[in-house]
C-alpha cells in the first residue's frame, strides 16, 4: 500500500513511518526541513515539502496514494500545557489542518484516511470500562479534536473510509513530556495528575504506531488505541518510580490539579479505556500490555 503521513517526525509520527516501512508499505512524508528529510529518507521514506494548508499542493503529492495517516500535530511543552495561547498553533492544526487535508484526500482520490484523535475525549466514569459508543465531553481543549473527527467522518460521508484512533495518554522514546517525567522521577519528583485512583489509559509509542499500521485494514468508524491494562494514577505512577529506580520524595500534584479546572480536564478524569474494537478488528495487540512493562522498557532504552 502507498501511505502518504504528515507529522511522519513527531512522537508517534517517529515511531509510525518506520513500523509502516517494516510492514511492507511505500511511505511519503511532510517534512519541513532538511535535517527531517534526512531522518524520514533514514527510515525509508520520501519526504515532500508541502504546506499542510495548501489544498491543491497537498493533493499533488498524495496522488496515486491509498491512505493518508494525519498525525500532525503542535501540543505545547509540559511547562505551558494549560495555557490555552499555547494551544493556538495545535488548534489550527486540528481544525483547518485536518479540513485541508481530507479536502486534499479526496481531490486525489485516497480511498482511506487514518486521523488521530484522544481517548481523553470520553467522561469521566470512575472504574467502569470505556468503549467507543460511550459519551464524550466537549470541554474547551477538546475543540480541535472533535474538528478533527468530524472532519474524517466527513471523509466517510463522501465515499472513503475515515477512521478515527482515539489514543491514549502517549509515553516512550520521543515523546519529551514522558522523557521529562522519567527524568524528573530519577530525581525524586513523581508527576501524578488528578485523584490516585483514578485511572489513566495510555500507549507506548512503539504500540501506537503498530496500532496505525493494524487500523489500514479495518473497517471505517472509530477506534481506541490504549494498552490492555490501564492502571489508577496511584499505580501509573509507582510503575514510573520504578522504572526510574529511585524513591519519590515529592509527588503531585493529584486531586489539587482540578483546581485548574477545564484547562486539566483531560488529563485528571478518570477514564478505564477499552481497546477491544482495534483488537477484534484487526488482531493488533499492544507488546506493552501496561505501563509496568512500558515504563521498564523506556527506562532501559534511556540507559543504553
Amino acid at each position: 500500500m502507498r501511505v502518504f503521513v504528515t507529522g511522519g517526525t513527531g512522537a508517534i509520527g517517529g515511531h509510525t513511518v518506520p513500523a509502516l516501512v517494516e510492514a511492507g508499505h511505500v511511505v511519503t512524508a511532510l517534512s519541513r526541513s532538511v535535517a527531517k528529510d534526512a531522518v524520514l529518507e533514514r527510515q525509508g521514506a520520501k519526504p515532500v515539502r508541502v504546506d499542510l494548508f495548501d489544498r491543491p499542493a497537498l493533493a499533488e503529492v498524495m496522488s496515486g496514494h491509498d491512505a493518508v495517516v494525519n498525525l500532525a500535530t503542535a501540543l505545547p511543552p509540559m511547562s505551558k500545557f494549560t495555557s490555552r495561547a499555547a494551544h493556538r498553533d495545535n488548534l489550527r492544526i486540528r481544525t483547518q489542518g485536518s479540513a485541508t487535508v481530507v479536502d486534499a484526500a479526496l481531490d486525489a482520490g485516497v480511498g482511506r484516511l487514518l486521523q488521530e484523535s484522544v481517548s481523553m475525549l470520553y467522561r469521566d466514569r470512575g472504574a467502569e470500562w470505556v468503549d467507543e459508543n460511550c459519551p464524550v465531553d466537549h470541554f474547551p481543549m477538546a475543540l480541535g479534536n472533535h474538528a478533527a473527527e468530524s472532519n474524517a467522518r466527513r471523509f466517510t460521508e463522501a465515499g472513503g473510509a475515515g477512521v478515527v484512533l482515539r489514543f491514549g495518554w502517549f509515553y516512550g522514546p520521543g515523546a519529551a513530556h514522558a522523557e521529562q517525567m522519567l527524568a524528573a522521577a530519577r530525581h525524586h519528583v513523581g508527576m501524578m495528575l488528578g485523584p490516585p485512583g483514578g485511572y489513566l489509559s495510555a500507549i507506548h509509542v512503539a504500540d501506537a504506531a503498530t496500532a496505525v499500521v493494524a487500523a489500514l485494514t479495518v473497517p471505517a468508524g472509530t477506534y481506541n488505541v490504549v494498552d490492555d491494562k490501564p492502571l489508577t494514577k496511584r499505580e501509573f505512577t509507582r510503575a514510573l518510580t520504578q522504572a526510574a529506580g529511585a524513591r519519590m520524595w515529592v509527588r503531585g500534584p493529584g486531586s489539587a490539579a482540578l483546581l485548574l479546572g477545564s484547562r486539566t480536564t483531560s488529563l485528571t478524569r478518570s477514564l478505564r479505556v477499552s481497546n477491544a474494537r482495534l483488537r477484534e478488528a484487526s488482531g493488533w495487540a499492544p507488546r506493552y500490555p501496561s505501563a509496568w512493562e512500558g515504563w521498564a522498557a523506556m527506562a532501559g532504552e534511556a540507559r543504553t
